[in-house]
């Protein structure tokens, strides 16, 4: 028997938030590592082995340095505001206020993740260049899964065609996945922090594309 619209509606949201728990779940067990006090981990093998990779090949440095700037603050501010204004101009006022609103959010919510958790980034020894800040959550990681997915996903809708909303998806999780890849080969941060980043973005721009659902005016 076809489950009745409100049904679905309902079995949609519980599996939602089933899955919202479940990387909620991944998420503090990747907080509760210590990687900088466990030297046998997973995560200071993979940085001492990344030094080694940038010590024999030192171009490898320099590319993991230009997509680490996909990242950065400047780079996903400038795509943030140029595609809010595009919206704007395509009277989709209050979707680009929401998600406007949205990523400025996220961006807080990491720094304040940072500074709870308070871990430390890898030993500058291990390190491309210095950091600073707490290293937990990767802050490149997590926003350029939010912008990203949530940039590409609105784009991905206004297309017909699976093959191209598959494409243009595709690539915008290339792009996060590459940002964050970098952040541990530059040996900036530990697996975790990046994995961690990557589940936050992720479960945000969910959340985002959720709500800038609900504002969009309905055709018709």
């Amino acid at each position: 028997m076809l489950l009745s619209l409100r049904d679905r509606s309902v079995a949609s949201f519980l599996l939602a938030a089933l899955g919202l728990s479940a990387l909620a779940l991944v998420f503090l067990l990747l907080a509760d590592r210590a990687p900088a006090s466990a030297q046998e981990s997973f995560d200071f093998t993979l940085a001492q082995m990344a030094h080694a990779a940038r010590a024999s090949h030192p171009r490898l440095a320099e590319i993991m340095r230009d997509l680490s700037g996909f990242g950065s603050t400047v780079g996903l501010t400038l795509l943030t505001v140029g595609s809010c204004a595009y919206l704007a101009l395509t009277r989709r006022r209050r979707t680009a206020l929401v998600v406007g609103l949205s990523i400025l959010a996220a961006s807080l919510a990491v720094q304040l993740l940072k500074g709870g958790f308070t871990r430390l980034r890898p030993d500058s020894k291990l390190a491309h260049f210095v950091e600073t800040g707490f290293s937990f959550p990767s802050g490149h990681a997590s926003m350029s899964a939010v912008v990203f997915l949530t940039l590409g996903a609105l784009v991905a809708r206004t297309h017909g065609r699976a093959r191209e909303r598959w494409f243009i998806m595709g690539l915008a999780i290339l792009m996060a996945l590459l940002v964050g890849a970098s952040r541990v080969a530059l040996g900036v941060h530990w697996l975790s922090d990046v994995l961690a980043g990557w589940i936050f973005g992720a479960a945000w721009a969910a959340f985002s594309l959720a709500l800038a659902r609900r504002v969009e005016p309905r055709p018709g």
